[in-house]
């Protein structure tokens, strides 16, 4: 007869020869090639920031990691196509917030769910947004813009983006922090939006630091406040220093990998991001194009993904702002 625990061997035997591999396969990731996939076209501040991970990802761990650009319909086509990938570890969706957290409110048949298809893997970088005015306007500072637009409601003009962007959202919460209105002159792109501030065409807009830096360091531009304080633009007070902490509107770039990813290929995933972005030489590439890398494990940035959607949908809401 066989022993007790000959028969414990062999009823146990099937699961100690399962759980070895199961682990194996987790220690092998990545075992081929990675797709990150950026809803938006080449050269934008998104797919800098992917082509970054990219390239240190595939050094780190020994792997290609290639950026498959997928734009359209305000990042949405991309976002779709990640959110159907298998959940097998070898994609994830490397998008700018919008996608995450302001459209699933902007949009009514978005064909994704940013919460349920998506889980977080790492906030990635912060994009700070600055508030710029042409030379000409009368303000240099926040407070006298709101002071300037409050003598003529609705008519100051400030250029956008597009509706929903984070710079035109900030703007609609300076509007409700300081009880000012302002006139919303909306322009194909980020661009057209810079060139409307420097023919005069507007009074001001809202932008990331990158794209109108050149402008303000050659005084075609009057940086008045940002989201966040940055060495780039030294004497130009955030939100929270000119008086409106309120005021927490900014784009950030982050990874997200379709819901079903094994929760280790995920803590690898972030951790191996969070090293990179500690490195001297990214660091000093991310400095270059003012991003600010942000640390956070998947389970604080899926708090701050919760507390902005909700931040944005009542924003929306109040605002009655619809796609464009």
């Amino acid at each position: 007869m066989q022993s007790f625990a000959t028969k414990a061997a062999h009823f146990l035997l099937p699961f100690a020869l399962c759980v070895p591999a199961a682990a194996l396969a987790q220690d092998a990731w990545p075992a081929r090639t990675v797709r990150l996939v950026v809803p938006s076209s080449p050269g934008g501040a998104t797919d800098t920031y992917a082509r970054l991970l990219a390239q240190g990802l595939g050094d780190t761990l020994k792997r290609q990691f290639i950026v498959d650009n997928r734009p359209g319909a305000s990042g949405n086509v991309g976002a779709e196509i990640a959110a159907k990938a298998a959940p097998d570890g070898y994609t994830f969706l490397i998008s700018s917030s919008a996608s995450l957290v302001i459209n699933p409110s902007l949009y009514k048949n978005l064909p994704y769910s940013a919460e349920r298809d998506f889980t977080p893997v790492a906030r990635g970088v912060i994009s700070p947004i600055v508030l710029t005015a042409h030379p000409s306007v009368p303000a240099k500072t926040l407070p006298a813009l709101i002071a300037l637009g409050k003598r003529e409601p609705g008519k100051l003009t400030y250029g956008t983006p597009g509706a929903g962007t984070p710079s035109n959202m900030a703007v609609k919460m300076v509007e409700e922090a300081a009880g000012v209105r302002f006139l919303l002159v909306p322009y194909k792109g980020a661009a057209q939006a810079v060139l409307g501030v420097l023919r005069g065409e507007v009074a001001f807009m809202g932008s990331d630091v990158n794209t109108v830096l050149p402008h303000v360091q050659s005084k075609k531009m009057v940086p008045l406040v940002t989201s966040h304080r940055t060495p780039h633009l030294p004497g130009t007070p955030s939100f929270a220093d000119a008086g409106y902490p309120q005021v927490d509107a900014y784009p950030s770039f982050s990874v997200v990998a379709p819901t079903g990813t094994p929760s280790a290929i995920i803590q690898r995933m972030s951790a191996e991001i969070v090293k990179l972005m500690k490195t001297p030489s990214l660091r000093e590439k991310l400095d270059a194009r003012a991003l600010i890398p942000v640390f956070d494990t998947p389970d604080e940035f899926a708090i701050v993904l919760k507390k902005e959607r909700a931040q944005y949908a009542e924003l929306i809401r109040r605002n009655n702002i619809v796609s464009e």
